[in-house]
């Protein structure tokens, strides 16, 4: 991971998204899904570009952390009626298949990106929206947040983007199981009581406390939290055995770096210690 993006370093602060807002804030980049008189619905382009920027990050050299959020007051409703649900019902099998694993890719590019991504979360969070929140590692909301995975309400199966593996996993089977089945919205106080939501913030504070909260992860060790994603994501299919195994030598491998040798040293210093991310 390390030897990736340093070989094939990019800078992503001079990137230009077409079809949703990017901007990088020191070494946190925002991405903001930009349609508020729709509730942010999702295209077929936004799905794309959201799938490429996420392989890009992973050779990013200035972005440390990532916050996903909507604008106006929503998080985002999910793929458009007009413009992806209509055009589905006149596809053939393969088109229809193309389309589904090209979602599936964006879940999978975020939790291949070795950044910590913060999705903050108000309003309106449905359909592949509420996908994006949960492919997310963490998730701020607000009162007013409605989580809701409403596929069945398009008479499609829950089990969609990874919903069926992801979600029982943040909230536990009989929980993620009545959500795909009736596609009912999750409030916020049962999305925080639940573990789906780290915490609850203000409506005006939650975009600024994601961004905190992705500073501090920037600033962390993030060679060290790169391996902590790719664990969490990796050891699902472990045995308890392989699962310390596997731990044993990921730790071994960030004890070769500076920033465990920088800790050790500030620490010896009695001084905070400044982190390089290798």
């Amino acid at each position: 991971m390390a030897g990736a993006m340093a070989h094939h370093g990019r800078a992503f602060a001079a990137y230009e998204a077409r079809h949703f807002l990017w901007r990088v804030e020191g070494q946190v980049g925002l991405i903001t899904l930009d349609r508020p008189e729709r509730k942010n619905p999702l295209t077929f382009d936004s799905y794309a570009e959201l799938r490429d920027l996420f392989r890009g990050l992973v050779h990013a050299t200035d972005v440390k952390a990532v916050v996903v959020h909507g604008a106006g007051g929503n998080f985002c409703s999910g793929g458009d009626v007009h413009e992806i649900i209509g055009p589905l019902t006149r596809m053939s099998m393969p088109e229809l298949l193309d389309f589904t694993r090209m979602t599936g890719d964006l879940v999978k590019a975020m939790r291949a990106c070795p950044q910590p991504v913060v999705a903050a979360i108000d309003g309106v969070c449905a359909g592949a929206g509420a996908m994006i929140a949960l492919a997310s590692d963490l998730r701020l909301g607000t009162p007013a947040a409605r989580t809701a995975f409403l596929f069945t309400r398009v008479g499609l199966a829950g089990c969609d983007m990874g919903a069926c593996a992801l979600l029982p996993r943040v909230i536990g089977q009989g929980r993620a199981a009545e959500l795909l089945y009736t596609g009912r919205a999750m409030s916020a106080e049962e999305g925080e009581r639940w573990g789906f939501f780290n915490r609850l913030c203000a409506g005006d504070r939650v975009l600024d406390d994601a961004l905190a909260l992705a500073g501090e992860l920037a600033a962390g060790p993030t060679f060290a939290h790169g391996m902590t994603k790719k664990m969490l994501h990796h050891e699902w299919a472990l045995a308890l055995d392989e699962a310390i195994e596997a731990e044993a030598e990921a730790q071994a491998i960030c004890m070769q770096t500076g920033d465990f040798r920088r800790a050790y040293d500030a620490f010896v210093a009695k001084q905070r210690p400044v982190f390089e991310g290798n």
